[in-house]
């Protein structure tokens, strides 16, 4: 039996030996030496198209006038003519301040202007009939004239206890109470003109050739989700900061129903001129390190590294300054999977030809 089983093995063996030579022969997987398959992308042709992109930067809004209303004398409140809140005239008064001594007083003055000018007129009679010196007549004109003087001074003051708007606006929160006592520099309200604001906002010392007096910006406010404010450029910063490299930039805009207040933060959008440009989807943009680059297929289907300089990106959109010209195809999502010299196959060519070659429905009946 031992020769048996030895001519058993020694078959075995021999079919062994024959099955794995075939099969070298015939391989055709994935892992077959030689195979490339293609790597499935989507790509697109790069062309020149219209392009607008705008400046963005967060800005403050300022008020067109603003102050904040205070007592020019020491005195007692007598009477607020005002609400918090309320809408104002230029000229209308807000505070009346206690001016009983100044009342007083203004009597006086005005009791003994009265007399000098009697007495003036009386001196200047006698003058004329030359029963006076001329000198006697002159001393009783200037004291005439100090005697006006006297009560025009007190006149001002009794003016300085009512105060009143220096222009038509919208008021604050009232600080003070009839009785208070006010001094100089004590807070009554604020007073606001919102009828139209301003936006300062920075702009980086690159972008100045491209903002200019007049030009259109909007705006969008955190308060007011879904709204857009149009205004203008009014005025532009004559110095840039030193630390920053940036300036100032000053946008009117209207603001006839008050939605924008003073303090209120706003994205401020300057808006360029429409220009052509070569764009390209961002997710098509590769960034490893300092370096940038796009994924170009060549004649070949095979993809090669283009090194790219970036310019302005915009709703999704980069604009190519270097590294590509009109008519380059691009590898826009797959971008992770690639190599130098790999082969590559648009999935929508794919989607495309099996739309083609699809039979319809009328065609299997």
């Amino acid at each position: 039996m031992l020769p048996s089983i030895r001519h058993l093995v020694f078959t075995c063996l021999s079919l062994a030996v024959l099955t794995g030579c075939g099969g070298d022969k015939g391989a055709t997987g994935p892992g077959a030496r030689g195979v490339d398959r293609p790597v499935p992308v989507t790509t697109q042709v790069v062309q020149p198209r219209d392009f607008s992109d705008n400046l963005r930067a967060l800005g403050t809004v300022h008020a067109r006038e603003a102050v904040t209303i205070t007592a020019k004398v020491s005195e007692t409140v007598q009477q607020v003519h005002f609400d918090s809140g309320d809408t104002v005239a230029r000229g209308a008064p807000l505070v009346t301040l206690s001016g009983q001594q100044q009342q007083a007083a203004l009597s006086e003055a005005q009791a003994a202007a009265n007399e000098a000018t009697r007495m003036y007129k009386r001196q200047s009679d006698l003058a004329a009939q030359q029963l006076i010196a001329r000198a006697s007549l002159d001393t009783q004109g200037a004291t005439r004239d100090a005697a006006n003087a006297r009560v025009a001074q007190i006149r001002a003051q009794l003016g300085d206890r009512v105060i009143r708007a220096p222009f038509a606006g919208v008021l604050g929160i009232r600080k003070v109470s009839p009785g208070a006592l006010v001094t100089p520099g004590t807070a009554i309200a604020t007073l606001d003109d919102i009828a139209r604001v301003y936006v300062d906002f920075p702009l980086p010392e690159s972008d100045l050739a491209f903002a200019g007096v007049g030009q259109r910006v909007s705006g969008r406010s955190a308060s007011w989700p879904g709204r857009s404010f149009d205004g203008t450029v009014s005025a532009i910063d004559s110095r840039i900061d030193a630390a920053s490299r940036a300036l100032t930039v000053r946008a009117d805009f209207p603001n006839p129903d008050k939605a924008l207040r003073p303090g209120m933060l706003v994205e401020v959008s300057v808006h360029r001129a429409e220009r052509q440009a070569l764009l390209l989807p961002e997710i098509a943009v590769v960034q490893v390190g300092g370096k940038t680059f796009v994924w170009r297929v060549d004649a070949q289907g095979k993809v090669v590294q283009a090194d790219v300089t970036i310019g302005a990106r915009h709703d999704g959109m980069a604009e190519v300054l270097t590294g590509l010209s009109t008519g380059d195809r691009i590898v826009v999502e797959g971008t992770g999977k690639l190599r130098p010299g790999a082969t590559v196959q648009d999935v929508a060519d794919d989607k495309a030809a099996s739309t083609e070659t699809r039979p319809s429905k009328q065609g299997r009946e």
